[in-house]
């Protein structure tokens, strides 16, 4: 039976702990849970595992985390921008492990996780620095890499509209990493704009079902924010 909880994203990230591997939607800043990465940052989980495609701003991504120093490993596909020298500047110190991988490889590999695909081979990064060290094979007579898919504890992910079961209808380019990560995290939390009753929303028109997503957090009256638990 599905329980209903309103609370606010401070609470929605309550329960993440030192060490969890968190799946960060967006592209740029198109699609960014801004709003459950800062309460995160006040919340203070460490040592954390972060894939994203970017690292953002430093006030609204995931350099918010860095810079908080909650972050031990990143998995991204663009590590710059105005404060990679923070991420660069910890590499070196040793404080963060950085993972750099071409970009429709990170979303098949987390597209693999959360379809239940173990492994997968591909010819993107083959003959490069970035396939140094992986399993090869030939396919085709063309070298193919073996990239294993990524899961998260959690996903933050960012849609436009809900309904209170927790299907999702995203706005435009918010389409981008969100979907994916949905599938992938044993706990997907999505910030929202809106959120109205079942049956409101063109089933044609919805793109994560609500089997995926389990916390619900409305942003434009965080008061009235809802967090929706799969039990």
């Amino acid at each position: 039976m599905i329980q209903k909880k309103y609370e606010s994203a401070a609470k929605a990230v309550a329960d993440m702990k030192d060490g969890a591997t968190l799946l960060v939607g967006g592209f740029g800043g198109s699609g960014l849970p801004s709003h459950l990465v800062s309460a995160l940052t006040e919340r203070g989980a460490n040592d954390l595992t972060v894939v994203s495609n970017n690292i953002g701003a430093v006030s609204d991504g995931v350099a918010a985390l860095i810079s908080n120093n909650q972050v031990r490993k990143i998995i991204c596909s663009f590590p710059v921008g105005p404060h990679a020298h923070e991420l660069i500047q910890r590499i070196e110190e040793g404080r963060i492990e950085l993972e750099i991988v071409p970009q429709g490889t990170l979303a098949e590999r987390i597209r693999a996780g959360g379809a239940g695909v173990p492994a997968f081979y591909t010819p993107t990064a083959a003959h490069t620095e970035l396939g140094e060290g992986k399993e090869t094979r030939i396919f085709n007579e063309r070298l193919h890499l073996l990239e294993h898919a990524i899961k998260g504890d959690y996903a933050f992910i960012k849609a436009q509209r809900a309904d209170r079961w927790g299907n999702l209808v995203y706005n435009k380019t918010q389409r981008n990493f969100n979907p994916v990560m949905a599938t992938a995290a044993r706990i997907t939390i999505a910030e929202v704009d809106e959120i109205v009753e079942v049956g409101e929303i063109d089933p044609e028109t919805i793109v994560t079902p609500s089997v995926y997503v389990h916390r619900l957090v409305k942003l434009k009256a965080q008061s009235e924010g809802r967090v929706l638990v799969n039990e």
